[in-house]
């Protein structure tokens, strides 16, 4: 299966800035998807496994191929949890990309199914997402769990919940 092209300039950011330890420069004809503001999310896998992934919450640059770009190069060499890629993984590695859609308050753990929505929580100046449709992510409650644990927030304190749609592309 082809790559769609929102993976397309990920993996191309990701090979030039490893190889060559340039930034790409956003593409000259922008598709529709590309055009949008939107936060997005680059992740990497190797064999089935997280490998990288960094993304932004809210739009932070014009437009979605300069997020895209931003990010991947985040993801392949600043994620803390992994060292940075290396040229010889570039072959292995699998990408996808997802758009994220706005964000909505929402009152209690029965409005999210994790398949569907993606979670934000937030108490204070801490914030914890974790996209949706992830492996082994079957239950609300665990989605939060995970999501309260990268934000350093206790579920005692009086957390606040958003969740969102996304648009994956592989």
């Amino acid at each position: 299966m082809a790559e769609h092209a929102l993976v397309q300039l990920a993996r191309r950011t990701i090979e030039r800035y490893i190889r060559e330890h340039e930034v790409l420069a956003e593409p000259a004809e922008l598709t529709p998807e590309m055009r949008e503001r939107a936060g997005a999310f680059v992740s990497l896998h190797r064999g089935g496994q997280l490998r990288g992934c960094i993304g932004t919450i809210e739009p932070t640059r014009p437009n979605a191929a300069q997020e895209i770009i931003r990010n991947a190069i985040s993801a392949a060499v600043h994620d803390p949890r992994f060292a940075p890629l290396r040229a010889d993984e570039l072959d292995s590695l699998e990408i996808s990309v997802d758009l994220l859609g706005a964000a909505e308050p929402i009152e209690s753990l029965d409005q999210l199914d994790p398949k569907r929505y993606g979670v934000i929580v937030s108490f204070g100046n801490r914030r914890g997402l974790l996209l949706p449709d992830l492996e082994g992510v079957d239950t609300p409650q665990y989605q939060v769990q995970i999501a309260l644990q990268k934000a350093g927030i206790r579920p005692s304190e009086r957390y606040q919940l958003k969740r969102f749609e996304v648009h994956r592309f592989i």
